[in-house]
């Protein structure tokens, strides 16, 4: 996604950015420091991949959640309800193709593929880190377990030496505010 400067209108990423650009290949901070610190009160010391995790540009997490699955997927796709968890100002076009930003602009994409109350994928990228044209790959499942929710993340595509970054990054701003947001 494009913002021309003149008129801020976004531009959707062609479809080879999307298919064959979308895993990314690029230096900087993901939900580095610019995503973290600049998007809340909250401080937050980015440490150095640990050499075991170095080369991973994957994330696989989980996290039970009390609420319905259809509450959380609403939440994740809610302009006003995702302010309100974060703390941070979002504009989400919760539709396919829909553009997103989140996090007062750090965060930017589209919502590549939607299942109502089971599955949001999103193409990203950090609006002021990543190089233009550049997305990583976000999948949120929702699973119902019990009465409540398993949530489980699949975000694909960063660059090299950000995995215990972004580990912890997702807990710390997503789902623990979210999970504090749903009680």
């Amino acid at each position: 996604m494009k913002a021309d400067s003149k008129t801020s209108v976004l531009t959707q990423p062609t479809r080879r950015q999307l298919v064959s650009g979308i895993f990314v290949a690029c230096s900087g901070y993901v939900f580095g420091t610019a995503v973290w610190a600049q998007s809340s009160d909250k401080k937050m010391t980015v440490q150095p991949a640990t050499e075991a995790n170095k080369k991973r540009t994957s994330l696989h997490q989980e996290i039970d959640y009390k609420a319905s699955p259809q509450r959380i997927y609403e939440v994740l796709l809610s302009s006003k309800d995702f302010s309100a968890f974060s703390g941070v100002a979002a504009e989400i076009d919760p539709k396919v193709g829909g553009a997103f930003s989140m996090f007062g602009g750090l965060v930017v994409g589209r919502n590549v593929e939607l299942v109502p109350n089971q599955r949001i994928v999103q193409a990203w990228r950090l609006s002021q880190e990543f190089p233009e044209g550049t997305y990583s790959l976000v999948k949120i499942e929702l699973k119902p377990k019990d009465s409540g929710t398993r949530l489980v993340l699949d975000h694909t595509g960063f660059p090299e030496g950000h995995f215990d970054h972004l580990d912890t990054g997702w807990y710390s701003h997503y789902w623990e505010p979210l999970k504090k947001y749903l009680t």
